[in-house]
């Protein structure tokens, strides 16, 4: 009997992330009575992988905390839920497509309209989408933290705006004034070897995860993030890297502009 398979809320690209993965599973849960599967890639790029034995549910519910669990199906998102996706792309210049890992018995995405995004992000204003994912760092695979909204009742389509989790992230990264640079499909470690090479471990404050291989790289004050991509971008070109500019965001919608207009 084929053992039930665990989906990761995590995508891998190819066969040295998969590696990469699977040695962050064996570390991570070294010393619990399990076994653990080959991780193989879903058609959709999130990991799989099997794990049994007495300590397995022990194991899933680390893996639940610390990086969280594809619900595969629509009937296990409920409405208003908040979840963790990867953008999976622009539809139509009317919304923002966002991969939510439900894929079982068909995949299914969910939706954020553009007004939506006006409302949240720029104050309402009727602002084209690809200028918002302009200002904002929009790219496919982004992580984003959402709030579902509707269900329809096929299952099939899920509407959702921005969770306040992520619309709170955005009010720091603005009131910090700091660059930062967004690195998706990179591993930590190659992320910090490109910045040494480059010549920009002074340039730089921190380089936080949002994921296993999805990192946001703070600059100090004064760095343009813009101007690290082509040479950072020479390091990493299996990645893709987009820049989040406190400046332009303030400069597009004045600077009068309340910060707390970032909200549901």
């Amino acid at each position: 009997m084929r053992l039930p398979a665990v989906t990761l809320l995590l995508k891998a690209y190819d066969n040295a992330q998969l590696e990469q993965v699977d040695r962050f599973l064996k570390a991570a849960l070294e010393g619990l009575k399990i076994e653990i599967g080959p991780c193989e890639i879903t058609s959709h790029d999130w990991v799989q992988t099997v794990i049994s034995g007495e300590d397995e549910t022990v194991a899933q519910n680390y893996l639940a905390r610390e990086i969280g669990l594809c619900p595969t199906r629509p009937e296990f998102v409920s409405k208003f839920s908040t979840m963790k996706g990867q953008i999976r792309g622009l539809e139509g210049g009317k919304e923002v497509v966002v991969d939510v890992g439900i894929f079982s018995p068909e995949f299914v995405t969910a939706k954020i309209s553009t007004s939506r995004l006006q409302a949240q992000l720029v104050d309402g204003r009727k602002t084209a989408l690809i200028r918002i994912a302009e200002l904002f760092g929009f790219s496919k695979n982004l992580p984003l933290f959402i709030k579902i909204l509707n269900v329809d009742k096929e299952g099939r389509r899920l509407e959702a705006e921005l969770a306040e989790k992520q619309l709170t992230r955005y009010r720091e990264w603005v009131r910090s004034m700091l660059d930062r640079l967004l690195i998706l499909g990179a591993s930590s470690y190659d992320v910090e070897s490109a910045l040494k090479r480059e010549g920009f471990e002074r340039d730089v404050v921190n380089v936080e995860a949002l994921g296993l291989f999805d990192h946001v790289v703070t600059c100090k004050l004064g760095t343009d993030a813009v101007g690290l991509i082509p040479k950072i971008g020479r390091r990493l070109q299996s990645a893709t890297l987009t820049a989040f500019t406190p400046k332009k965001i303030l400069n597009f919608l004045g600077q009068e502009w309340n910060l707390l207009t970032f909200s549901e």
